[in-house]
């Protein structure tokens, strides 16, 4: 059995880290175990049609981000990985900077600590020098810094197709690769299985 950590911040785009949980969950070889701050709850009411309550049915057990005492603080606590999506300024900076003042960073900081993957869902746009400083920092650190940048080779017709691919992404660098990501096998597998475009 494979724990995985996933933690929501307040960022906007809290559909990825519900998105996240649900594929997840499908995996039987997985045990979630999930901490959302005060702002994700409230940015989940306000972007989704979730309440906190259903979103936190996904994992197999909830912890109090105030509870610095809890079991994932703890680096006995053995994980394969933890993402946080999104995640904030905020959270990039307290994990950058080891400012461990929520059990959301202590996990996190836990996971770098214990060399095990942290991943980030960085929710920001456009990037001043400031915030480009943090991810390298965090970055230095160890933690991987994964933006939900959208791709569009893939022909996406949905906000669901926009949403989906960057979990593929999350998914693969835990290793944990979905039977229903849509991946490139080069321009000349495209132009045989759709044509290359031109009128015939």
């Amino acid at each position: 059995m494979k724990r995985i950590i996933v933690g929501m911040s307040g960022a906007t785009g809290q559909i990825y880290g519900i998105r996240l949980l649900q594929y997840l969950r499908e995996l039987p070889e997985i045990e979630l175990h999930l901490v959302i701050s005060d702002w994700a709850k409230r940015t989940i009411a306000l972007e989704t049609d979730w309440t906190t309550g259903a979103v936190e049915a996904l994992a197999h057990r909830v912890y109090d981000s105030h509870d610095q005492a809890a079991a994932i603080s703890s680096g006995s606590f053995s994980r394969a990985a933890m993402v946080i999506a999104p995640c904030s300024v905020k959270t990039l900076s307290a994990i950058a900077n080891s400012y461990n003042d929520s059990l959301m960073i202590r996990a996190a900081d836990t996971t770098l600590k214990e060399r095990k993957p942290l991943i980030l869902a960085f929710r920001e746009t456009p990037l001043h020098a400031g915030h480009l400083r943090l991810m390298a920092q965090a970055a230095d650190i160890g933690a991987v810094i994964a933006p939900p940048v959208p791709s569009f080779y893939n022909n996406p017709r949905t906000i669901d197709d926009l949403v989906d691919y960057t979990i593929y992404r999350l998914m693969d660098i835990m290793g944990l690769p979905s039977k229903r990501a849509k991946r490139w096998e080069g321009l000349e597998r495209r132009r045989l299985s759709e044509g290359d475009g031109r009128d015939q």
